[in-house]
């Protein structure tokens, strides 16, 4: 994970261009920037096996980083729904993740969340950039390919609702007023996932179900050492959270780089978000 950057942007974002002085601007919104390419028959799976394993690849990827709840801290349902139960420890280690986060279960390895009573969203876009490839696997199995950058713009909880002329109670927006404050932070979010469909009738595996053999992230503009399973933006009127940033500085939209092991790295700074 990354810190904040130290100095701001020159294009500064707001609530009308959350997505000002950013590359991600000029990409595509939300589920429909993850294109699924089109299938064709690998080993013993059929087109239409392939073609159902990639949209169960996209399903794992929006439900873990776009979908609503799962952004603002709900159990990712959709997203494990595509898991095989059968893959040794991914699913139980996942739940433990959710159930108790910590350095060593951090559910942010695999899903994109952010504290609700922290940050909202600076409107209903995400943006992302990414591709997912597919190939026969080494057992048997269709290997899928995907690495994405999710660009989520914030504001904090504690004005959000203020700066839409809204207040709230109950837990629900009602009309009312006050200038607020238009400050957006922007979290990014890079993910390398590599997924495996198994042949069932050779392995012990759930027919249509996906098994997970690498993820690797890359969290730009979140606290350093904060592992209570959410992302945790810098705002500039904000004091800083976290310890401070002692690794390197990164650029966060950099796709070139490799981010392998990238968890296990000292946490350092963002050149820009």
């Amino acid at each position: 994970p990354t810190a904040a950057p130290s100095s701001a942007a020159p294009d500064t974002p707001t609530l009308d261009r959350p997505f000002a002085g950013s590359p991600a601007e000029r990409w595509a919104d939300g589920a429909a920037a993850i294109v699924v390419p089109k299938a064709t028959p690998v080993g013993t799976f059929t087109s239409a096996q392939v073609a159902a394993a990639l949209k169960r690849a996209k399903t794992l990827l929006v439900g873990a980083n776009l979908a609503p709840g799962t952004l603002r801290g709900e159990r990712p349902e959709s997203a494990l729904a595509v898991l095989d139960p059968k893959q040794p420890r991914m699913l139980d280690d996942v739940n433990s993740w959710l159930r108790a986060p910590g350095k060593k279960h951090d559910p942010l390895m695999l899903f994109s969340r952010f504290d609700p009573a922290e940050v909202r969203p600076a409107g209903d876009v995400v943006k992302v950039r990414g591709r997912m490839t597919f190939k026969a696997g080494a057992h048997a199995s269709v290997a899928i390919h995907m690495d994405y950058t999710f660009v989520y713009p914030l504001i904090q909880a504690s004005k959000a609702s203020k700066a839409s002329g809204t207040t709230e109670t109950s837990g629900a927006p009602t009309e009312g007023s006050g200038a607020g404050s238009t400050e957006v932070a922007r979290t990014i979010v890079r993910r390398v996932l590599d997924l495996e469909l198994l042949d069932p009738r050779k392995y012990q595996a759930t027919p249509g179900k996906l098994s997970i053999t690498r993820y690797d992230q890359d969290l730009g503009n979140t606290a350093c050492d904060v592992y209570d399973g959410f992302l945790h933006p810098q705002f500039d009127s904000a004091a800083p959270t976290g310890a401070p940033p002692t690794g390197p500085t990164t650029d966060p939209y950099d796709r070139s780089r490799d981010i392998e092991h990238s968890g296990t790295e000292t946490c350092g700074t963002v050149s820009r978000t």
